[in-house]
């Protein structure tokens, strides 16, 4: 699963999600896009599990671009432990997602598999979602 190699901090505050994606909310790289219209977290299981569903439905005609990355820590405490002690140890990795954010990109594949394929990996994706095309310019 994806999660960052090293941090200069290990722990983050849980932060604000207000506002809408300015960077990373137009196709850069595919054909078609999975845009989020809700806001949330990502965690990096959710991302690896939307990823799956894609290729498998592929099958090796196209090409995936995952545009996000899971580089906020979440922390947890265990089940039953008593209050105060600090803050818990990281549990997992998560993305920030915003309205308007790509985060799958596909190429090379007909529109009929890989609207397919994107309405398998919605599923996984615990927020709204759109597919989008690329504009053709004449």
């Amino acid at each position: 699963m994806l999660q960052p190699k090293k941090r200069k901090f290990i722990k983050d505050f849980r932060g604000k999600r207000r506002g809408v994606a300015i960077r990373g909310s137009s196709l850069a790289f595919g054909d078609f896009g999975i845009k989020s219209l809700g806001r949330g977290w990502l965690t990096s299981r959710q991302i690896e599990a939307a990823r799956k569903a894609i290729t498998h439905s592929l099958k090796k005609g196209g090409r995936v671009w995952i545009r996000v990355f899971p580089d906020k820590p979440i922390s947890a405490r265990p089940a039953g432990k008593r209050m105060g002690g600090g803050k818990g140890d990281v549990d997992r990795y998560v993305a920030v997602i915003k309205p308007g954010r790509i985060i799958f990109e596909v190429a090379g594949a007909s529109e009929e598999i890989v609207k397919s394929a994107f309405l398998k990996a919605m599923s996984k994706i615990p927020m709204k979602t759109k597919i989008i095309k690329k504009e053709e310019w004449l």
